[in-house]
């Protein structure tokens, strides 16, 4: 009853409700921009695919600032920001990015399918698994960013052996409890972690400009700031109990 007297309060406006839920309508508006990528997917046309699962890798890095500063949970409390950002993101993150690496002729043809299942069936569970983060914001085993997998299955072309065998450990390791940088969120060297990813949407965005035709420089780059994204926590960690 308190959370409905201050959304009806005088001093809140229609005007001010009414920017809250554009929030929530931007959000939603990944939700489209998937359905474009996987139009793209079924033509296999790649690039665009991924060029517009990048369009809504950006509204999710941009809702929850804006959610903050218009104080959508106080002003939109019947609408939870949360699932919609859940929902979003595993049709961007995991669904679109199964299709594609299930449809592309990436993985062994007699097991394409079964694994596309895996990767749908284990970015469902990681979402709905409430210890995905961790209390300084790491991701929990593998964070189900089947968008950034199958990017780099794109641009490395492993042999489809290598790419299926790739894709079992990624399933696996979605449910083992080691941590993954968050490369926003986490406070530690965040300066150094906003900065690579800075230069990787560079890269990425040559990368599809150029459509994944690019040479062992951009490649070269974008593995290591992945190896930096994955390791870094690790690393730092080892460092430390050496020191002790």
């Amino acid at each position: 009853m308190d959370q409905i007297n201050r959304q009806d309060s005088p001093s809140v406006s229609p005007v001010m409700r009414a920017a809250a839920f554009s929030v929530h309508l931007f959000t939603a508006l990944g939700a489209g921009f998937a359905l474009i990528a996987l139009l793209e997917a079924v033509r296999e046309h790649w690039a665009a695919m991924f060029a517009w699962l990048g369009a809504a890798l950006v509204v999710d890095a941009l809702d929850g600032p804006m959610a903050r500063r218009l104080d959508v949970v106080r002003l939109q409390p019947n609408w939870s920001g949360e699932v919609l950002d859940l929902v979003v993101d595993f049709v961007t993150y995991v669904f679109v990015p199964a299709y594609a690496i299930t449809a592309s002729g990436l993985l062994l043809s007699p097991t394409a399918a079964l694994l596309g299942v895996g990767i749908a069936m284990s970015g469902a569970l990681y979402f709905a698994d409430r210890r995905m983060k961790s209390a300084d914001n790491h991701f929990r085993g593998f964070p189900g960013l089947w968008n950034v997998a199958a990017f780099y299955l794109f641009l490395l072309h492993p042999p489809p052996a290598i790419s299926s065998l790739g894709t079992v450990v990624l399933i696996v390791l979605t449910f083992l409890p080691f941590q993954v940088l968050h490369p926003v969120r986490v406070v530690r060297l965040r300066w150094l972690t906003l900065s690579l990813m800075a230069v990787w949407a560079v890269l990425g965005v040559v990368t599809l400009a150029n459509d994944f035709d690019v040479g062992a420089p951009v490649k070269i780059g974008l593995c290591a700031i992945a190896v930096y994204v994955v390791a870094s926590d690790a690393a730092i960690r080892l460092l430390r109990s050496l020191q002790t």
